[in-house]
């Protein structure tokens, strides 16, 4: 991370973000922070407006007012790629991966690494790239059965390990997780929350929007609760309940 920025507690500060669809608030004056190297958890029935708030902070779909601050510079995210250039990773559900391709097509793909052949053909890098990878898996404690196969054939786990590692190419500073450990069984999503907490270790951020609390209450190290569009509270997971938070959940509030 750049020296001039590790006096920078916040990651990610969002003021007042609303959204409108109609004549429906998906996200009404949402405001919280997202520290450098935390791990936040983002729950909510399902309207509650969780895709809505990823969409924003992934560029996918700016927001109708507010405002987005990334390690204290208020920025515009129109595009994935301005997400990119702000050191936002995000991961979606379907990953992005391309199954007919291997661990290190899929850890450079679209930003394959070539050299010159007798010194003028361009041709991609393999070797480069598969020494890259390893060097970023086993950086990341991520193990994978074989570089070779196309990643269709790999555990889900091990998919959504490469999926991670190809972010982290980047500078990023702010990773958010839609899901990670849908799907996934409890040996793998285990995996999948260690490689979460070794992200943290580095000093990445993690958002992570999930539907299982057990998964929440073990990884995350703040929980921000949404319910019809609005932020209803953000808890420290030392000093909170599941109840608690099944109750703001439900209701909206705690109490």
């Amino acid at each position: 991370m750049s020296s001039d920025l590790e006096g920078v507690r916040e990651v990610l500060r969002v003021a007042e973000l609303t959204k409108n669809y109609g004549g429906l608030k998906a996200m009404d004056s949402i405001s919280f922070a997202v520290n450098r190297g935390e791990v936040m958890a983002l729950v909510g029935d399902n309207g509650a407006g969780k895709s809505t708030l990823v969409k924003a902070l992934s560029g996918a779909q700016p927001p109708d007012s507010g405002q987005i601050l990334i390690n204290g510079q208020p920025i515009e995210l129109r595009s994935p790629r301005d997400a990119d250039d702000a050191g936002i990773g995000c991961i979606h559900q379907s990953l992005g991966l391309v199954d007919a391709l291997n661990v290190p097509e899929n850890v450079f793909l679209g930003r394959e690494l070539q050299r010159k052949r007798f010194g003028f053909l361009p041709e991609l890098d393999h070797a480069s790239m598969r020494a890259k990878t390893v060097e970023l898996l086993e950086r990341f404690g991520v193990n994978v059965s074989s570089l070779n196969k196309p990643v269709v054939k790999l555990s889900g786990g091990q998919r959504q390990s490469i999926a991670i590692s190809r972010l982290l190419l980047q500078d990023v500073s702010l990773v958010i997780m839609d899901e990670p450990m849908a799907a996934l069984g409890v040996d793998e999503g285990q995996r999948v929350m260690d490689l979460v907490s070794t992200m943290r270790d580095e000093g990445i951020s993690i958002f992570i929007i999930s539907h299982n609390l057990e998964h929440v209450f073990q990884i995350a190290d703040r929980i921000a609760v949404l319910k019809n569009g609005r932020l209803v509270d953000v808890v420290e997971t030392a000093t909170t309940s599941r109840d608690a938070v099944i109750k703001m959940i439900t209701f909206g509030s705690a109490n």
